[in-house]
């Protein structure tokens, strides 16, 4: 098996999504069926007829209100949830089976840094635990009677910019930079990505992986900066800022590194990695500035006022100075190029969170976590 062949014949007609009732899955759902929540078509470009499995064991930001509208829709027709842990084997392989799996495009992971420094376990048991699961019951479902594999089959590994460490000033991570991770989650999305790496090498499992900045757009749980600030500002709330809020992050939005994940899944290169990038760098304290001034304007209030609610706190152990991504490979390769300028993306964020605000004090209040017991408990 030749390394970084092209393959033609992928089937892409039942994809099982893990982790799609988190923020970046959810989003992909969406696309995939044509209901982007970006105004216009900028986004309605997926041209997806197959079907979509949506696996998710529903922890604390995994959210079934994300896809109402396309379980109304679809569900039960082209949509299907499952309500499982990635690390449940036997499951898993009812699931392969069950709908004929050909495509496992997996999100699911446990992804905010804080709480991986809390707590760690989970984000082994999931991140890395999980990933091998999910590969090799892929490797067992997948093979031929001689041993080689389908030749329509994809398995794309979802991860982060954050599994090669913090840059300096200048600089940027390419697909060749070496892994440097410096938290329990990244450490633990590096060693899926080796794993993931590890089965298309050692078994031929037909692969890609890509590794993306900081995604921003609707559906997102609000611990993460950009919801949390936002709510924080509705509410009147201080807006907590780490250290003195000059760490750099690239930003995208999630619905362009969506887009970018289909385009490897329909063309990207069997074990190829693709990194994804919004090649649009802010400051932590700048983009607060931003983020207030836009909701201020909408809300109504003056900007003074709620610049005095910015709260330093103590810098996060190991906190990144600075992640920037080369998405050079993608672009040329692929011909993919981001949709959404920045400026369009965080005025339809802001406007997204301060007009869903029942969607989001929902799950702030605990009621979501209720019904998901009530729901589930029986099952």
């Amino acid at each position: 098996m030749e390394n970084g062949r092209e393959n033609k014949m992928r089937k892409l007609k039942n994809i099982l999504v893990t982790g799609g009732a988190g923020f970046i899955g959810s989003n992909f759902i969406h696309y995939l069926f044509g209901l982007s929540s970006a105004k216009g078509n900028l986004f309605n470009d997926a041209d997806f007829s197959g079907n979509v499995v949506n696996v998710d064991c529903l922890t604390y930001a995994g959210n079934l209100e994300s896809l109402k509208d396309v379980e109304e829709k679809f569900g039960g027709k082209r949509y299907f949830f499952e309500k499982v842990d990635i690390c449940n084997r036997p499951e898993i392989e009812r699931i392969l089976k069950q709908y004929d799996i050909d495509t496992i495009i997996h999100f699911a992971a446990e992804s905010h840094v804080d709480r991986s420094i809390l707590g760690p376990e989970t984000f082994i048991k999931t991140n890395v635990m999980g990933t091998f699961t999910l590969l090799d019951a892929a490797r067992s479902f997948w093979k031929k009677p001689d041993g080689t594999f389908r030749d329509d089959v994809l398995f794309h590994h979802i991860s982060t910019d954050e599994v090669y460490g913090s840059l300096g000033e200048t600089g940027y991570f390419t697909e060749t930079t070496p892994y440097d991770p410096r938290s329990p989650y990244s450490s633990s999305k590096a060693s899926s990505d080796h794993i993931a790496m590890a089965y298309f090498h050692t078994y031929g499992l037909p692969l890609t992986l890509s590794n993306c900045t900081n995604n921003y757009g609707p559906y997102q749980f609000p611990e993460k900066l950009l919801p949390l600030m936002i709510s924080n500002i509705r509410d009147g709330k201080p807006l907590p800022v780490y250290g003195k809020g000059d760490n750099i992050r690239d930003w995208i939005y999630v619905e362009d590194h969506n887009r970018a994940v289909w385009l490897i899944v329909n063309k990207g290169r069997t074990g190829q990695k693709y990194n994804i990038g919004g090649e649009n760098e802010w400051q932590n304290i700048k983009l607060l500035h931003k983020v207030i001034e836009l909701s201020a304007e909408k809300l109504g209030k003056p900007a003074s006022e709620i610049e005095k609610t910015i709260t330093y706190v103590k810098d996060r152990p190991g906190h990144d100075k600075r992640y920037a991504i080369d998405c050079t490979k993608i672009k040329t390769e692929l011909g993919w190029q981001r949709k959404m300028t920045f400026e369009e993306g965080l005025n339809a964020t802001v406007d997204w969170y301060l007009k869903n605000t029942e969607w989001v004090n929902h799950i702030l209040s605990g009621e979501y976590t209720k019904w998901i017991d009530a729901n589930y408990k029986s099952r």
